[in-house]
C-alpha cells in the first residue's frame, strides 16, 4: 500500500510540474503568513507574517506565470528558455530576502533599540547567557528546581525558564559572538544560525548527487518556506543542526560513514534532537564497497560528542540533567515556553497526574514499535532512515508534554530527504545499469580464434 501510495505520489508530482509546485507551496506560505500576521497571539510571529505574505504572494505570481509559459510552450523542457528558468529563480531570491532575511535584520535592529524581549524569542537569550558564563570560565548548567520548587542559581530580573540550557553545550558557539567587542546587532545570534544553515545546507546540497528537483524541494524547505523563514527570522536554533544533519546524512548516502560519524558527533554534542537520525543513520553506514560500517560511524560521533559533552555531565550530573533532559521534556517543575497546543500538551493540562507517566507511556510503546520495525525491516540506505526518523520523531513531538508547534520542522525535512535520497539512489542505480550495459560485450564478441 505505501509503495502504490508512494508511486501516486510521485505521479501527481510529476503532473504538476516544478513550476507549478512552486506556485502552489508559495501560496500556502502567503496564506500561512497571512493567518499568522492576523491571528497569532505572539507579537514576534504576528509581524513576521506581515512582512512575509507580500513576498510570498509576489513570488506566487511569477511563479504562476512561469508555469503558464512553460505549458504555452508545450511539454518538452528543453525548448523552454532560460529567461523562464531565470524567473523561477527570481521567485526564489525575493523570498529569501523578503521573507528570511529582511525580517531577521529588522528584528535584530528592533532589538538592539531596546525592544529586546518582544524582538526575539528565548533561545537566542539563553544561548547568548551560555556562551557568555562558559568564557567567564563558568558552567552554562546552573539552574534547577529546589524540593520547594524554586529555582536555584535563577537570573535575576528574568523568567525562570531563561535561567536553564536546555542543549548540550556546543550550542553555546552560536552565542560567542555576543560575547565580543562586536556590534551587538552583529553578535546577534539568529545571524550565525542564518549563516551555518545556508552554508552548511547548500554545500549539502550541492554533494547531493541526482535529480535537481528534489534537492530544490530540499533548499525551499530548508530556507524559504514557512519552516525555515519564520523560526529564522524569530530566533530559531533547529535550522543549523538541521542543516549539520543533512550535510551527515549526504556524506553517509556516498558511503563515507567516518565523515558523516564527525558531522553527527558535532551536531550530537548541540541538542538532542539530533540524536535519534544519528542512532538511526548507524544502519545505512557503509563504506565504498557496500560493507556495513556502523563502528566507523559511531567511532566519528564518539571522538567528537564525548570528549565535547562529558565534562559537563561529570561535573555536576543533577544539573545537568535538569537542564538537558527534565526541562525540555516539561518534567522540571517550571513552565516552559515551549508549551504549545499540542496533543501530549493537552492531555497533560487536562489530566495533570498523566504529567511524567505520558512521556514514559510513549517512550516504552513507541519504542516496542521502533524495535520491531527495526528486526523486521531494518532500513538500508539513507532515504529509509530518514523517513523512518520522521515518523519517530513525529510521534515524539506530538505527544511530548511540552513541545513546539515549529519542532514539526524535523519531521517535514526528514519526510523530504526521504525522497531526495530516493531520488539519488534510484539515479546511480540507473547509472550504473546503464555502466554494466555498456561494457556488455555485443554479439559475436566472443567469436575468433582460442
Amino acid at each position: 500500500m505505501l509503495r502504490e501510495l508512494r508511486e501516486r505520489s510521485r505521479a501527481w508530482a510529476s503532473a504538476i510540474g516544478p513550476e507549478l509546485g512552486d506556485a502552489l507551496l508559495y501560496g500556502a506560505s502567503a496564506l500561512f503568513a497571512g493567518l499568522v500576521g492576523l491571528f497569532s497571539t505572539i507579537s514576534l510571529y504576528r509581524t513576521w507574517g506581515q512582512l512575509a505574505v507580500g513576498p510570498y504572494a509576489v513570488a506566487t505570481l511569477i511563479v504562476a506565470v512561469v508555469a503558464w509559459r512553460r505549458r504555452q510552450r508545450g511539454s518538452d523542457r528543453q525548448a523552454t528558455s532560460r529567461r523562464l528558468v531565470g524567473l523561477r529563480v527570481l521567485a526564489f531570491a525575493i523570498v529569501v530576502l523578503g521573507a528570511t532575511l529582511l525580517p531577521l535584520a529588522l528584528e535584530i535592529s528592533w532589538r538592539n533599540d531596546g525592544s529586546a524581549s518582544s524582538h526575539v524569542q528565548p533561545e537566542v537569550v539563553v544561548i547568548e547567557q551560555a556562551a557568555a558564563r562558559i568564557t567567564k570560565g563558568l558552567d552554562p548548567y546552573h539552574a534547577a528546581v529546589a524540593h520547594d520548587g524554586q529555582v536555584t542559581s535563577a537570573n535575576p530580573g528574568e523568567p525562570p525558564y531563561e535561567s536553564f540550557f536546555p542543549y548540550l553545550p556546543l550550542m553555546a558557539v552560536f552565542g560567542l559572538p555576543s560575547t565580543t567587542h562586536v556590534s551587538p546587532g552583529l553578535g546577534d545570534a539568529r545571524i550565525f544560525f542564518v549563516l551555518v544553515t545556508f552554508g552548511v545546507g547548500g554545500l549539502a546540497l550541492a554533494l547531493c548527487r541526482g535529480p535537481t528537483e528534489p534537492r530544490v524541494r530540499a533548499l525551499q524547505v530548508l530556507t524559504v518556506l514557512p519552516t525555515a523563514a519564520l523560526p529564522l527570522a524569530t530566533g530559531g536554533d533547529d535550522l543549523p543542526i538541521v542543516a549539520l544533519l543533512l550535510l551527515a546524512m549526504v556524506l553517509a548516502q556516498q558511503r563515507r560513514p567516518g565523515w558523516s560519524g564527525v558531522v553527527l558527533g558535532v551536531v550530537s554534542a548541540m541538542k538532542f534532537t539530533a540524536w535519534p537520525l544519528a542512532a538511526l543513520a548507524l544502519f545505512a553506514a557503509r563504506d565504498a564497497e557496500g560493507r556495513r560500517r556502523p563502528a566507523r560511524m559511531l567511532a566519528g560521533m564518539a571522538v567528537v560528542a564525548v570528549p565535547l559533552t562529558l565534562p559537563y555531565l561529570v561535573r555536576d550530573p543533577h544539573t545537568f540533567w535538569a537542564n538537558v533532559v527534565l526541562f525540555p521534556l516539561g518534567l522540571a517543575g517550571i513552565a516552559s515556553p515551549a508549551a504549545s497546543a499540542m496533543p501530549g500538551h493537552l492531555i497533560v493540562t487536562a489530566f495533570p497526574s498523566l504529567h511524567r507517566v505520558l512521556p514514559i507511556g510513549v517512550a516504552l510503546v513507541g519504542g516496542a514499535f521502533l524495535v520491531r520495525h527495526l528486526v523486521r525491516h531494518p532500513p538500508s540506505n539513507t532515504s529509509a532512515v530518514c523517513t523512518l526518523t520522521g515518523w519517530v520523531l513525529l510521534v515524539a513531538i506530538l505527544f511530548a508534554p511540552a513541545t513546539r508547534v515549529g519542532y514539526l520542522l524535523y519531521p517535514i525535512n526528514f519526510f523530504v530527504w526521504g525522497v531526495l535520497f530516493r531520488g539519488t539512489e534510484e539515479h546511480e542505480t540507473s547509472d550504473g545499469a546503464l555502466a554494466g550495459a555498456a561494457h556488455e560485450p555485443g554479439p559475436g564478441a566472443n567469436i575468433g580464434p582460442a
